[in-house]
């Protein structure tokens, strides 16, 4: 995995609030040509909810009737039509202390709320899901960057998860394209020479937080590039996944 000496991470400034049906590709090419234009194995890094804003992967509160199930996770602090899209969001419930919820999502992932949040979303009482696909969502991002560019760039769609044994978030890659997500130093050895038997780096994950620096809630960049290391090669977030014979939370 060559780099340079350094990495830069470049926000995309500039974009319109989404809606749905934009074509986020070419609004992303337009700001990236305002910062310089993108470069071969550049990694456009794109927050999950700008995705699934343009995806329509929205819900409105008041079309949602919730279930018994949804008002006992609820509690009585909080919304069961909220709880409600997270429990049809979810694959398992996972844990819960209402009104909190973790829960495993049909991607795989395990976060908090199913991946469902209110924050930056398009109006009150509006919901914003995760894409449905966000691999499908970053290779189609990927293929219409590159016809409008012409380079060859990695496109990774991100999203904010707290961690079981840390304080606080850090962005992690929900979909990739066009990048190898994990590097894998089994059977490579160390400084001193002693083989590493279990290290894998989940690279995708460290692009993510590292554009993660430049874009956030507040600060109305959903978008960066990441430049000056090359991860160029195939797979999909599903590698990032844990499988749950392995998983010693569960």
């Amino acid at each position: 995995m060559p780099a340079s000496s350094v990495v830069s991470v470049i926000p995309l400034e500039g974009l319109p609030e989404l809606e749905e049906s934009d074509d986020l590709a070419v609004l992303l090419h337009a700001a990236a040509g305002r910062a310089g234009g993108l470069e071969h194995a550049d990694v456009v890094v794109v927050a999950q909810k700008a995705v699934s804003k343009v995806e329509g992967r929205i819900v409105r509160l008041a079309d949602v009737e919730p279930s018994d199930r949804a008002r006992e996770l609820a509690g009585e602090g909080g919304d069961p039509r909220h709880l409600e899209v997270i429990v049809r969001e979810s694959k398992e419930i996972v844990r819960s202390r209402p009104p909190l919820v973790i829960a495993e999502t049909r991607h795989g992932f395990v976060c908090a709320s199913a991946g469902v949040d209110a924050s930056n979303a398009p109006g009150e009482d509006v919901l914003v899901l995760l894409p449905l696909d966000p691999d499908a969502s970053a290779r189609g991002l990927r293929e219409r960057l590159a016809r409008l560019s012409g380079v060859d760039v990695g496109v990774i769609v991100s999203d904010s998860f707290g961690r079981a044994w840390r304080q606080g978030t850090t962005d992690v890659a929900l979909g990739v394209a066009g990048i190898a997500p994990l590097r894998d130093l089994r059977g490579t050895t160390d400084s001193r020479g002693r083989e590493l038997r279990t290290t894998q780096i989940a690279v995708a994950d460290e692009i993510a937080g590292a554009a993660e620096l430049v874009l956030g809630k507040a600060r109305h960049v959903p978008a960066a590039i990441v430049r000056g290391i090359d991860v160029r090669g195939g797979g999909s977030a599903a590698e990032l996944v844990m499988p749950r014979e392995r998983d010693l939370f569960r």
